[in-house]
């Protein structure tokens, strides 16, 4: 099973930007969808964005305008571009399939908005 290490998170001022990185140990060419998940402290994993191969994008209501979820196969990487950062975006961010399962959890990327 494909493994992935994620990358990018810091801390960050609200109102600021940060451009988070998947990169997958094998091919995810078919892998139909791949999605961004972030776990707050004390709540659980929700989905942020996910890819479906061909370009279709789909953004949880809370982050719609503000994120852009991309896909490069041919590097077997997936990246989050975070905009207008807010506070309650603050969390571990992580890549999987979507929905997820066909990767192996990787150890997140910690995201911290906060002035």
């Amino acid at each position: 099973q494909v493994q992935v290490v994620e990358s990018g998170g810091g801390l960050v001022q609200p109102g600021g930007s940060l451009r988070l990185s998947c990169a997958a140990s094998g091919s995810i060419a078919s892998i139909y969808a791949m999605g961004w998940y972030r776990q707050a402290p004390g709540k659980q994993r929700e989905w942020v964005a996910i890819k479906i191969t061909g370009g279709t994008t789909n953004y949880a209501d809370s982050v719609k305008g503000r994120f852009t979820i991309s896909r490069d196969n041919a590097k077997k990487t997936v990246y989050l571009q975070m905009n207008s950062l807010k506070p309650e975006d603050t969390g571990v961010y992580y890549c999987n399939s979507a929905p997820p399962g066909r990767l192996y959890w990787g150890q997140g990327t910690q995201v911290t908005v906060s002035s």
